[in-house]
């Protein structure tokens, strides 16, 4: 009796461990990428939506079964770190990634930030996806950092073009924080502008990102009478702040800003006041957008209870990631390979209708593909939401 009772409980267990070993083998390989970014204070929502995006798309892919590169088949995990928009945290989470063994990350997403990582990602074999725009940091001899979006200088002169020929724009002003970003974004637009013909009228105003009260700020702008006050790389949470402060003060042309925002935000500090807003948006419009950008958007919204349009550019960074892998598996462990796949690599763009593709872009800013392709799309805020007001292409 204690014999067969021994041979059962044998069996079971040999069953069990099968089961076991089965299981373990069946579980796919992780696949770490990271963000390093901004997700608190004033500029929080750029690297929110930054994360976000990249979880969410993480999620949906390994609900359907993983990513297959090569002979493996992997989930992929996101392995974020907040910056808090400070360079010194920006090194210590790029850090973080190389002692993780991580070789591609998404953000910084501001210019100080990118621009400090830089060292870090080249001596550990890190391919960096920056929302920040210092031609340095895409030009040679710089090759790991790959634009993740639509450079202010490539945007603002589409945005002035426009306004020039369909609002009858002729002089502008510029108002920027304190700050490198916000300052370096403003020079740029000062030359486009006067590329293009422009009358720049006021373009030494700055700010304290932690103003309250922007009248005394502005007031001498708006006495520059410009037809167009463009808010130089202004923050989500600044911006309805000096929009609010500028219409208060009598000022009714035009404003805008090359960086993307928060309509949410922006119907809670300025609400009708910051109608006909002009910034840069998502890249995507219902037009464009593919039935896989819609499902996007809507586990977005539900993962996380609210969207921001933004996301629709942050989406493209994992994806570009992850098909240029599968373009070459011998990237997984080496940025060179990832690298001499860029300039040939293309592959169907899921979010978009048509024969889109991705594909690196950035030769004509550049001189190199350090740029993911993406519309620029470039929106008007009207009564709580973004309408398209144009859309155009960068090379």
């Amino acid at each position: 009796m204690k014999r067969r009772v021994f041979l059962a409980t044998t069996g079971l267990s040999i069953a069990l461990a099968v089961t076991a070993s089965s299981a373990a083998w069946a579980e796919n390989a992780k696949l770490k990428i990271g963000f390093v970014g901004v997700t608190s204070g004033p500029a929080a929502a750029w690297g929110i939506s930054n994360q976000r995006s990249m979880e969410t798309r993480a999620a949906w892919l390994n609900e359907l079964g993983g990513v297959t590169i090569g002979d493996t088949t992997y989930d992929v995990e996101i392995v974020p770190f907040d910056d808090q928009k400070d360079p010194k945290r920006a090194i210590a989470g790029m850090e973080k990634m190389a002692q993780d063994g991580i070789h591609y990350v998404v953000g910084p997403n501001v210019d100080d930030g990118a621009a400090a990582v830089r060292p870090v990602a080249e001596q550990n074999g890190i391919m960096y996806f920056p929302y920040a725009f210092p031609k340095e940091l895409y030009t040679p001899p710089a090759s790991n950092a790959i634009l993740g979006m639509v450079a202010n200088y490539q945007s603002g002169p589409a945005i002035y073009k426009h306004l020039m020929d369909n609002a009858g724009v002729k002089k502008v002003a510029f108002v920027a924080a304190n700050e490198s970003d916000p300052l370096s974004q403003r020079d740029g637009g000062v030359e486009a502008a006067k590329a293009l013909g422009l009358e720049v009228v006021s373009d030494s105003v700055t700010y304290q990102v932690d103003t309250t009260d922007f009248t005394p700020v502005l007031l001498p702008v708006i006495q520059s009478a410009p037809d167009l006050l463009v808010l130089s790389g202004v923050s989500p949470a600044n911006a309805p702040q000096l929009i609010r402060s500028a219409r208060e003060l009598g000022y009714t042309g035009l404003i805008s800003t090359e960086t993307a925002q928060d309509a949410t935000v922006l119907m809670e500090g300025a609400g009708d006041l910051a109608n006909g807003f002009i910034s840069v948006g998502g890249a995507s419009t219902p037009e464009l957008a593919s039935d896989a950008m819609r499902e996007f958007v809507d586990r977005y919204t539900n993962m996380f209870g609210e969207y921001n349009d933004e996301s629709n550019t942050k989406v493209y960074a994992l994806e570009y990631i992850l098909e240029t892998l599968k373009a070459n598996p011998a990237a997984i462990d080496d940025v060179e390979a990832f690298k001499a796949t860029m300039d040939t690599f293309e592959a169907p763009n899921p979010f978009m209708v048509g024969d889109a593709k991705l594909t690196y872009v950035g030769t004509t800013s550049f001189g190199q593909k350090r740029q993911v392709s993406v519309p620029l799309v470039v929106n008007e805020f009207r009564d709580g939401k973004f309408e398209t007001l144009f859309v155009a292409q960068v090379d």
